[in-house]
């Protein structure tokens, strides 16, 4: 958006979603989903937000299982899409598994984000790591 008196780009802020996670809290995933989902209807995006709230579970609900301490949601609506993000404090990494059957829905978390994510990785920081997935703006 431009000022009209002077010409200069006015910067508008993207819009975002930031949580904390205490420790093993799981009822934080369905929060998180709600959440996530009034961001996208703000966004004008509400009937394309399973997607996104399926990935945002799978990481908050990691994040919390596997590290026993807290963590951070950040989810960020951009021109080109959304991208969320789940810090945690531990600095294991995840790793893709090839489910298996006899282990009911154990295991299936980042082989969904690897296969509807645009993108998706690990980023490592001083104390712990941010797992992240993005979305197209038409996938999200």
């Amino acid at each position: 958006m431009e000022d009209e008196a002077d010409g200069t780009a006015e910067r508008i802020p993207a819009p975002q979603l930031r949580r904390r996670l205490d420790r093993a809290d799981l009822r934080a995933v369905p929060e998180a989903r709600r959440a996530l989902r009034e961001l996208l209807r703000q966004w004008g995006s509400p009937g394309c937000s399973a997607v996104a709230e399926l990935l945002t579970s799978e990481l908050v609900t990691n994040a919390l299982v596997h590290t026993d301490d807290d963590a951070v949601l950040t989810a960020t609506i951009g021109p080109h899409g959304l991208r969320v993000e789940v810090r945690d404090f531990v600095a294991r990494r995840p790793r893709v598994r090839v489910p298996d059957a006899d282990d009911g829905t154990h295991g299936r978390g980042l082989v969904l984000v690897e296969s509807l994510a645009a993108a998706w990785g690990v980023r490592p920081h001083a104390v712990g790591k941010a797992v992240w997935f993005e979305l197209d703006a038409d996938a999200a």
